[in-house]
């Protein structure tokens, strides 16, 4: 097998870093889309998670907002051709959500389980979120 020659050790250290970035990014990125569509599409049909929205409180139009914002938010992340503060709104949008739910089943008394499931969910949304960048940083300096 023929060895690739790159014009310099620099180039093929960057662009293996650049591999690695993306693939955590997707990685990230898609796994946290389908958690939040799969979230929002319970939002939709399940009886239990519309008891549970009552049970706290919330209007039945809230449960379907939130769906609808989760389905959206999870379209712009996974989605290559929205960038910039569209995709920041997106990311915001969900980091304040999955905080909000942290408290609210800390404050119900649920089980550490289901309080804990939002920070996990947080801390892949903030990987998405950290590689987003390292990806449009590298796509500057390769444009370069």
């Amino acid at each position: 097998m023929a060895k690739v020659n790159y014009p310099s050790d620099s180039f093929a250290q960057k662009f293996k870093l650049m591999k690695k970035d993306n693939i955590i990014y997707w990685i990230s990125t898609g796994l946290f889309a389908a958690m939040m569509s799969l979230s929002a599409t319970m939002y939709f049909i399940s009886p239990e998670i519309k008891a549970n929205f009552d049970k706290l409180g919330f209007q039945d139009a809230f449960r379907i907002e939130l769906g609808v914002a989760k389905l959206l938010g999870a379209l712009v992340l996974i989605l290559p051709f929205f960038k910039g503060n569209i995709k920041e709104w997106a990311y915001a949008g969900f980091g304040i959500t999955l905080i909000s739910a942290f408290i609210l089943h800390l404050s119900v008394g649920d089980p550490v389980g289901d309080s804990v499931a939002p920070l996990v969910f947080f801390g892949i949304i903030v990987l998405s979120h950290v590689y987003y960048h390292k990806r449009m940083k590298n796509q500057l300096v390769a444009a370069k």
